[in-house]
């Protein structure tokens, strides 16, 4: 039997499979999700590279022009070419602040899903797997998180920790609201995994894997957990939008973010005095941002849902 006849064809690079499967067909066939995805693909990109895209520093005061304040956007009467969306009371260029704040916005809810998946996912997966009375506790945990409105929680985190760190500085703030967040979103995570593993620790390959003497910490990390992480996926999406609204909701009450590093609420909350002195830009404009944000990665989030439900397809 010649070579030729042993070769085997190349087996096709990740790309080139995931370019052929069914979830990159879903994405291209559908405007709704592609559109969402440039939308959030541009906010994005302008937050991270926010440093050089940005027209103004407005972090820096020395440049700070209080001349220049609450100058309306460049194509009304009194605006100027320089300030594109206009400035706002201290004679920040509106377009570089949504720039520098939507990188803050961003920053908190993505760091603030990656702790509640972290410790969700743990929680869920601990509980369907071991049962008993860990899996009872760590539900009746999860309820009584629940009774809770989450902004309150998050109110009472934060304040906490002000109490605690009077003298804290900016990083150790970002922490607290981090924190604060997280831990209202976890308990969504936990009870989708334990329902999840539920199902799947009942399933032939994870009952082989007892037989055969695997330890169960292995079977949850290798077998169960793969298995689990799509309805996390998609929820993980979705929950980016809630926590960022969140961020931004504590910022403009004022318990969010320090002033010293303006996100999208504060920008919001700042523009609130001025909104019917007819600066209107300097408040309407974060607020388009926030509202961008949010129902770009919504929108994804459901889109995701049905690419990964095969009974929607």
């Amino acid at each position: 039997m010649s070579d030729t006849t042993l070769a085997q064809p190349p087996a096709p690079g990740a790309l080139a499979r995931f370019l052929d499967s069914d979830i990159w067909y879903s994405f291209r066939t559908s405007p709704v999700a592609v559109l969402a995805a440039l939308v959030a693909l541009v906010c994005v990109i302008c937050a991270v590279f926010a440093h050089w895209l940005a027209p103004h520093n407005p972090l820096d005061l020395a440049s700070l022009e209080l001349m220049d304040a609450r100058l309306p956007p460049a194509w009304m009467p009194e605006g100027k070419t320089k300030y594109l969306l206009g400035t706002d009371d201290q004679g920040r260029d509106i377009l570089s602040a949504l720039m520098y704040g939507s990188r803050i916005s961003l920053f908190v809810g993505l760091a603030s899903v990656l702790v509640s998946v972290v410790v969700g996912v743990a929680l869920g997966l601990l509980s369907g797997f071991v049962g008993g009375r860990v899996d009872a506790f760590i539900m009746r945990v999860c309820d009584v998180m629940l009774s809770f409105p989450s902004i309150l929680i998050a109110l009472l985190i934060d304040g906490v920790g002000r109490a605690l760190f009077p003298n804290a500085h900016d990083t150790l703030a970002f922490t607290v609201l981090i924190i604060a967040i997280s831990l209202t979103g976890w308990v969504q995570y936990a009870r989708t995994v334990r329902g999840s593993t539920l199902v799947e620790r009942q399933k032939e390959y994870v009952q082989a894997a007892r037989v055969i003497g695997v330890s169960p910490m292995r079977i949850m990390r290798r077998h169960v957990l793969p298995n689990v992480l799509g309805p996390v996926l998609v929820l993980a999406t979705i929950h980016i939008a809630t926590a960022i609204i969140t961020e931004a909701t504590l910022s403009f009450l004022g318990v969010g973010v320090p002033p010293t590093s303006p996100s999208l609420g504060t920008l919001i909350r700042v523009g609130q005095d001025f909104l019917f002195s007819g600066e209107w830009w300097i408040t309407i404009f974060p607020g388009v941002v926030l509202i961008m944000i949010a129902l770009s990665v919504n929108l994804l989030g459901d889109w995701l849902r049905d690419a990964l439900n095969p009974r929607l397809r």
